[in-house]
Formats: C-alpha cells, structure tokens, sequence
C-alpha cells in the first residue's frame, strides 16, 4: 500500500458558529480544499501554516509532538476547525506543523467520521459503509 491522500476542506468552525448564529453570512466562513496525506500514524489534523493563515486561526497554545522520525517538534494549537470529508463533518483542534508541506490528516479525525483506509483501493472508505457509526466502547 502507498501513500493515501483524499480531499477535505476546512472551515473555520468559530467563522461556522458566527454564521449559524447569523452575525456573519455563509460566505463569509474561511474555508480550503486541500489533499490531506491520511495519517493513521498521526493523533490529529496536522496543518501548514500557510493553511492556517487562509482559514485565519487564532493560536491557543503550545503542544510538544512526537514526529515520524521520533523528533519531538513544538508546535502551535489552533482554535477549532470543522474537516468535511464527502457527507461527514469533525470538529478538532489543529497543530500546525513547522515546515509542513502537506495536512495530515490523523487518526482522531478518522476515527470520529467512521473513515478507514482502503489498502486495495488505496483510499478511504466508510468503516461501516454508507452508514456513520459512533463507538462509545
């Protein structure tokens, strides 16, 4: 199996409450397509900063993280961002990762959206099929 990288996008999930609440209109949600590298190695959503500035994320804090190469890496938290894949939605925090080229997309996300890697078909898929099931073991 090789790499796997399926499209998300991202909103700003604060600029998605504004909107629901209707202080700010629909349009005005920042939001970016982008081809996520699927992680399952990874906890979270990994994000570039560049990412970061077009969705205009606020920095919560700092988070130190355990890189692929067992290098730790401090990297910033942002405020919250909604992943849409297909028909699916989560809402998580992000670490911008220093000198990241792609998003990762991690395993917590893909956990919540009931999403599992395909091997043969190199993709992402349902776990449970068309249907979204929660695991509350």
């Amino acid at each position: 199996m090789g790499l796997v990288y399926t499209e998300i996008t991202l909103k700003n999930a604060v600029d998605a409450g504004n909107a629901h609440r209707g202080t700010i209109s629909e349009k005005e949600i920042r939001a970016v397509t982008v081809q996520a590298l699927v992680d399952t190695g990874s906890g979270t959503l990994g994000i570039t900063e560049e990412v970061r500035e077009k969705l205009g994320l606020d920095i919560l804090g700092l988070r130190s993280a355990e890189l692929a190469d067992g290098g730790k890496q401090v990297c910033r938290l942002t405020e919250p961002v909604d992943i849409h894949w297909k028909d699916r939605l989560c809402t998580c925090r992000a670490l911008v990762i220093p000198g990241a080229k792609d998003v990762l997309l991690g395993a917590i996300p893909l956990e919540y959206m009931d999403l599992t890697v395909h091997p043969a078909g190199n993709d992402l898929t349902g776990a449970h099929g068309d249907e979204i099931v929660c695991m509350l073991k």
